[in-house]
């Protein structure tokens, strides 16, 4: 059996893998290759885990190809990519911790700790002032764009603040928003936005909607930085007409130097660590492993996607 390993995986990681593969599994990690050579060992494979370049894949057929796990929850890059083997995505392995990292974004911006923060590095002593202008998550009326597993953990943790939250999603029966038009009659009663979209929403959140915000609402993005109308969230948070936001995603990443976004005063930024968590990368090497067995059984692989669906 020929596996691909196209992630970034330390040597105590590398081990812990191949420690679980079965006897006569031959691993070619693409990262130790020149991008050529790494190429062909793709084209060779009969398992692949990570993540590859798109071009890689839509290049033209992968004979060997039996299996493949993509090691992220997202993958609407690969939408173009045609393939008749099984192929599934992490699933709900990062939705727990990417709904902590929204829920702390936004009790760090209610309770003003970032500012907070700033004050203790200078070592000045203001608290007064700052108690004054501090907000309260509990009993926030919240929109989730999206009914995905992200979104549902979110739910969950929203629940122990006593937040009045309602989803969004076309067809999902749990949602009570299905529609652009529903969403933004909704909007200047809502508190607070968390988008969990995937990236195949592209430019979903138009400036239209950001317009539609109360000016002491609360953005919020852990899906896909292509979904939102991003100059629009900007201009609206420079000029006070939103309350603040909190993003881990963002339309270009890094941001480059000199974008606004590094500056603004109301904004937190989360560099894309929302899915971050102890034994992070033991946890998806974990997941292959069970489909890998799975799939040997003949057995239904946890997480299954089609590509040209986006889900």
């Amino acid at each position: 059996m020929k596996i691909f390993v196209y992630t970034a995986l330390d040597e105590a990681a590398r081990r812990y893998l191949q420690a679980q593969l079965p006897a006569g599994a031959e691993v070619t990690f693409g990262a130790d290759l020149p991008a050529a050579a790494a190429r062909a060992a793709l084209r060779a494979a009969e398992i692949v885990l990570g993540n590859p370049p798109p071009a890689w894949l839509a290049a033209g057929p992968l004979p060997e190809l039996k299996f493949w796990q993509i090691d992220s929850a997202g993958f609407d890059r690969y939408k173009g990519v045609k393939l008749t083997t099984p192929v599934a995505n992490m699933g709900d392995f990062f939705a727990w911790a990417c709904a902590e990292t929204m829920v702390a974004g936004l009790l760090a911006l209610y309770r003003r700790l970032p500012e907070l923060v700033l004050l203790q590095a200078k070592q000045q002593w203001v608290g007064a002032e700052v108690r004054g202008r501090q907000g309260l998550l509990r009993g926030k009326r919240v929109v989730l764009l999206g009914a995905g597993t992200i979104a549902q953990a979110v739910r969950e943790q929203l629940g122990g603040f006593g937040c009045a939250v309602r989803l969004l999603a076309r067809r999902d029966p749990r949602a009570q928003l299905h529609t652009t038009e529903e969403l933004a009659a909704a909007l200047p009663d809502t508190d607070v936005v968390v988008n969990c979209l995937p990236g195949s929403a592209d430019g979903f959140f138009s400036a239209e909607l950001v317009a539609a915000m109360r000016p002491d609402a609360i953005y919020a993005s852990v899906g896909r930085g292509n979904t939102t109308d991003e100059p629009a969230l900007v201009a609206a948070l420079q000029a006070g007409r939103l309350g603040g936001a909190v993003l881990d995603v963002t339309a270009t990443e890094p941001i480059p130097a000199g974008h606004p976004l590094w500056t603004l005063p109301n904004v937190l930024l989360t560099q894309h660590t929302g899915g971050g968590q102890p034994r992070e990368a033991e946890g998806k090497i974990d997941q292959f492993i069970r489909n890998l067995e799975r799939l040997r059984a003949g057995q239904p692989l946890e997480n299954q996607v089609e590509l040209a669906e986006g889900y």
